[in-house]
């Protein structure tokens, strides 16, 4: 925090803020938008067509039956003998994401895309009474019913600040409308549980619990620095003064990994079949890397098999971008892999690319040397193979092949705060 914010020396904000909106059971509304013979049937979207898979998103037909997101297809399937498993279509998630922010857009600027289903935006200064910032909310109900569907809808929240507008999306769902007026919401607020507030998971709440609090009110009343010393660090100060109605800027972070991971479908689940898929995954991160300028130096290696017994390893190398040289990292790693586990059944691989770099921070050879120049070679022929794909389609021109997937794309998905860009999709095998 700021010294200005310990000193009280600025007051919570006195007027309505910010809108944030939440589009609900984004995943299951796309697919019953998009798809007519699911419309109000209870649907479960999944990562495999395997019963022993989770649940990533449910409809609301769905969710009346206690399904939810991590439910396991096996108990989903005992609570609704008549749950349809949908497979999970990142790239129409995507798709549809832009519709729907383009739609937005055409009412009120977004400030920050929080996630592929969630927005924040600042309101301007004749929106900011109640009745305006509620015509304002309707508005873009209403185009969002028009421009895209009756089944994707959405819950506003409007408060003084980004952190109690989402909060305010939570608490009437689907297709709510909630504002918590400045200096009026504690009653609102009091009658959630501590749970229900976002950025208080499980061991917080335990802690919290062990400090004696188990309400909101009892938080709401803690001082700022006993706050921050049960969270262990500046975010519990932070999460106080949102709570309190202060209006806190995010903290910028910068990207420092870049990564893809995939549930094997079952036939592919042998380490000799999941090798390739692998391996295509780190092709991916290479193609990242290279997109977004950036240059990596160390490769990490993550396997989690049927049994739930986890290999982790990493290496390291110069910082690089091309496929050759993290390719011949990974496969040292993937033959550890393989020697350790004595080629179990693998469910699930995770390839990450750590100590990121931009172009202009990594240090150059001071010696034109045979290793420099092959370097070079390799990462010209890397960015070869990019333009190729991009030409003539992804998997024109690969590293080795790689067995297509009951979903379609073997890294491509929408991470919980990381929206794929539509390029991606393009890129895949």
């Amino acid at each position: 925090m700021t010294s200005s914010a310990n000193n009280n020396t600025f007051a919570p904000v006195g007027e309505l803020k910010w809108l944030f909106f939440d589009l609900n059971s984004y995943f299951a509304s796309v697919e019953q938008q998009d798809r007519p013979e699911l419309r109000n049937k209870p649907i479960a979207i999944v990562p495999s067509n395997t019963d022993a898979t989770c649940a990533i998103a449910a409809s609301y037909e769905a969710k009346a039956y206690g399904i939810k997101t991590g439910t396991k297809i096996y108990e989903a399937k005992k609570l609704c003998p008549d749950l349809i498993c949908v497979l999970a279509r990142h790239d129409k998630y995507v798709e549809y994401h832009h519709r729907i922010f383009n739609e937005v857009e055409k009412h009120i600027p977004i400030t920050k895309v929080c996630s592929v289903d969630e927005a924040a935006c600042l309101l301007l200064s004749n929106e900011r009474q109640p009745e305006q910032a509620t015509a304002l909310a309707h508005k873009i109900k209403a185009g969002l019913k028009a421009n895209i569907g009756d089944y994707v809808r959405c819950s506003i929240g409007i408060a003084p600040n980004m952190f109690l507008a989402k909060t305010a999306t939570d608490m009437q769902k689907p297709d709510g409308l909630v504002i918590l007026h400045p200096h009026q919401y504690r009653a609102q607020l009091f009658a959630l549980e501590l749970r229900d507030l976002c950025g208080i998971g499980r061991n917080i709440e335990k802690r919290l619990n062990k400090a004696g609090i188990v309400t909101v009110e009892q938080f709401f009343n803690l001082s700022p620095k006993h706050a921050r010393k049960i969270w262990g660090s500046v975010a519990g100060e932070r999460f106080w003064y949102n709570l309190r109605g202060y209006d806190i800027p995010d903290q910028s972070t910068e990207k420092r990994v870049v990564g893809h991971s995939r549930v094997l479908d079952p036939e592919h689940r042998a380490s000799d079949d999941a090798y390739n898929i692998a391996r295509s995954l780190t092709i991916k991160a290479c193609t990242r890397l290279r997109r977004h300028n950036m240059y990596a130096k160390r490769l990490s290696l993550g396997i989690c098999t049927t049994q739930r017994t986890y290999w982790g390893a990493e290496t390291t190398f110069s910082p690089t971008q091309d496929n050759f040289t993290i390719s011949q990292s990974f496969c040292e790693l993937w033959r550890r892999m393989q020697r350790d586990t004595r080629k179990a059944t693998l469910l699930k691989v995770s390839i990450n690319l750590h100590d990121l770099y931009k172009q202009q921070d990594v240090t150059r050879d001071l010696f034109d040397t045979p290793q420099t120049q092959s370097k070079l070679n390799k990462a010209e022929l890397s960015q070869a193979m990019d333009i190729l794909n991009k030409r003539f389609g992804a998997g024109a021109i690969n590293l080795g092949s790689c067995p297509k997937t009951d979903a379609g794309f073997v890294g491509t998905k929408i991470a919980f705060t990381r929206v794929p860009e539509q390029v991606e999709f393009s890129e895949e095998i």
